[in-house]
């Protein structure tokens, strides 16, 4: 199967973005998969979610630029096949120094394919910046496909138009035609309230077969392990957290295989 190269973004911060990239890589890798985690994002929570420092010059913002090759970029984690291209501070100013350079939407794609035509990964998922700069739209023509986690609340739906409308966009402009939302996963589900349970029904009936079935818990177990530097499969392997991105997982190997 050839590499896959999957978007984990929502515009909108504190949505479960990061939590989801960092944890559905660790659950993809423990099910025998080569993973690569691509940070994008310049506030590095995913590089140090898996217990690796920021450092300067360790991103892909160089070869962004046109300087070396992410292949250099790519670190090992202390997890068997999950490997990360970290992130630093320096991405903050990548959206206005690629804005100058040609071919600015095509920056990240040139890098990828290298890794790609390597075939050390089954899976590289990009955790991109809340927000659809530059970084976002190079992440979006990259991919293969969008994972989008909507938080439960009322605002949800909101989100994802806009994400549709650009994703529309860069088809039209034939930038990317082949870009589809590969799923949407629900998080901080609290099951006792009825504004989460009528969410997910709203968003299940607008959005149909592309939500995943596992609904992403609220979970302080969640929450606590990015401090450790660790995956919730290893941070506390019987949280419901963990039992839930283990199922997201699973279902994400199936819907890669059809």
């Amino acid at each position: 199967m050839p590499t896959k190269v999957i978007a984990v973004a929502n515009q909108k911060g504190g949505v479960g973005k990061t939590t989801t990239a960092v944890n559905l890589a660790a659950c993809l890798a423990s099910l025998d998969l080569r993973v690569l985690l691509l940070d994008l994002d310049p506030q590095a929570n995913a590089t140090s979610g898996v217990g690796l420092e920021k450092t300067e010059g360790g991103s892909a913002y160089r070869v962004l630029l046109g300087e070396g090759t992410l292949l250099e970029k790519i670190k090992p984690t202390a997890y068997e096949r999950l490997e990360v291209v970290p992130s630093e501070v320096d991405l903050c100013a990548a959206d206005l120094q690629m804005s100058r350079l040609d071919n600015h939407l095509l920056r990240l794609k040139e890098a990828l394919q290298p890794v790609l035509d390597a075939g050390r990964f089954d899976v590289v998922l990009i955790d991109c910046p809340p927000s659809l700069g530059l970084l976002t739209l190079n992440a979006f023509v990259a991919s293969h496909g969008l994972l989008i986690p909507l938080q439960c609340e009322y605002y949800a739906l909101e989100g994802i138009s806009m994400l549709h409308r650009m994703l529309g966009q860069l088809r039209e402009a034939n930038v990317n035609p082949e870009l589809t939302t590969f799923g949407v996963v629900m998080t901080m589900f609290d099951g006792r309230t009825k504004l989460c349970n009528e969410v997910v029904g709203e968003v299940r009936k607008q959005l149909g077969e592309k939500v995943f079935e596992t609904l992403i818990p609220r979970s302080t177990r969640l929450a606590e392990a990015p401090s450790f530097g660790q995956p919730i499969i290893y941070y506390d392997k019987y949280s419901s957290g963990a039992a839930a991105y283990q199922l997201l997982a699973q279902e994400f190997v199936e819907r890669l295989k059809g």
